[in-house]
């Protein structure tokens, strides 16, 4: 088993701290789907990191797939509850982070075109979804330590991985000063080893 992924890609930095919640000992084949010599595309058509190629040469993609998969391989750190319906709100919570990050990527993309090319409007709408998107986990949030009534779950982990991203990709948003207790959050995140071996180089 290896997994083939970016070492600046949220969602891959998603199932590297998993893997090392969960004690899997996973190598790792470093690939940027941007760069010219990229072979991500023999591992999964779409050409996007994570992939997760297992003993017998089939692969599993998206970051989604794979914590799904890695979560049910292994009864160590469990990350997802046992019950149904909190399975279904840490999924949510997974689902919003992954979206804010999409949003961010896109706003990314758009910044890489031509000055010439690029749409305001594009950047504006792509920022509004992570504005309502850090409120509505803000609200979520609100006094609790953690995501869930549960603990340190996925949930944390794919939240605190949307806001290492916006700290990596857009540090002129100010997430901190308007969501106190998503700063309070990131840090004591930060301080977990799984999140400090993985955070992405600087450029």
């Amino acid at each position: 088993m290896k997994l083939i992924a970016s070492l600046t890609s949220p969602y891959a930095r998603k199932v590297r701290i998993v893997l090392a919640e969960k004690k899997i000992d996973c190598p790792l084949e470093e690939d940027v789907p941007w760069n010219a010599d990229t072979r991500v595309a023999e591992y999964n058509p779409l050409g996007k990191v994570p992939v997760l190629e297992l003993d017998d040469g089939s692969t599993l993609y998206d970051s989604r797939v794979i914590v799904e998969y890695l979560e049910n391989s292994s009864p160590v750190s469990r990350l997802l509850p046992q019950d149904n319906r909190q399975i279904i709100l840490t999924r949510r919570w997974e689902a919003l982070a992954d979206g804010i990050i999409d949003a961010m990527v896109a706003i990314v993309m758009e910044r890489r075109r031509p000055p010439e090319k690029q749409m305001e409007e594009v950047v504006a709408r792509q920022r509004g979804k992570i504005t309502r998107g850090l409120a509505t986990l803000s609200e979520d949030l609100g006094e609790k330590p953690w995501c869930t009534n549960h603990g340190y779950s996925l949930a944390d982990i794919a939240v605190g991985c949307c806001l290492g991203y916006l700290d990596f990709r857009a540090p002129d948003i100010d997430w901190r000063g308007a969501h106190p207790n998503l700063d309070a959050l990131l840090q004591r995140l930060a301080a977990r080893q799984s999140f400090i071996d993985t955070e992405p180089p600087q450029a």
